[in-house]
């Protein structure tokens, strides 16, 4: 990669991708609705799709934050998924994607979710590979790398506190008290 864009990076621009699909019965749960599922399929794959252009290599999800499926999606509806990378580390990529239902006989178009996939480059024999720099063009592009990098920070520290309760739990009298409002009994054999 010596001379050429890659050195210095792609615009966020560059791989931006939309995947637009129309919600057919055979997506329908038992409700009528479409399957979380099947949404989340859709997702994977357009963000597949804008990390591999700007890795230039093949990726793998490892990890989905913020599925919040805030708004049906009914049969008969032109759902666009729209991604663009937020964030690259040295071989990841945080592609940011934005889901919206359209009604094409009404003209109503309803935000679901937005969702944010990390991707992971792989080269030809299966190994982390390094991915191009992020070149950030305005204020959004900057926004949206810095919250990417929080959530990274926040995630993290979030684990190291979970592990650190979890290795350290025991039922007490706090415990007892942190659940006393909560829909839940302790039965605990002596």
């Amino acid at each position: 990669m010596t001379g050429t864009q890659e050195d210095e990076g792609h615009t966020v621009s560059y791989s931006q991708t939309t995947l637009t699909e129309l919600m057919i019965p055979a997506y329908a749960n038992f409700g009528g609705k479409i399957h979380g599922g099947t949404l989340l399929s859709l997702m994977d794959k357009v963000a597949y799709v804008c990390a591999s252009k700007h890795a230039g290599n093949y990726c793998v999800t490892v990890s989905v934050d913020n599925v919040h499926f805030l708004a049906p999606v009914e049969v008969g509806d032109l759902v666009s998924l729209m991604a663009s990378v937020n964030y690259v580390g040295s071989s990841s990529i945080v592609v940011g994607i934005r889901v919206v239902a359209e009604n094409v006989q009404t003209a109503t178009v309803k935000h679901t979710n937005t969702s944010y996939f990390t991707m992971v480059a792989k080269s030809q024999e299966g190994k982390k590979t390094v991915v191009p720099p992020l070149i950030l063009e305005s204020v959004e592009d900057i926004r949206r790398f810095a919250s990417a990098l929080r959530r990274r920070r926040l995630r993290s520290y979030m684990t190291e506190r979970m592990d650190e309760y979890k290795s350290h739990f025991v039922v007490n009298d706090e415990t007892r008290a942190f659940l006393e409002n909560e829909r839940c009994t302790i039965r605990l054999e002596s």
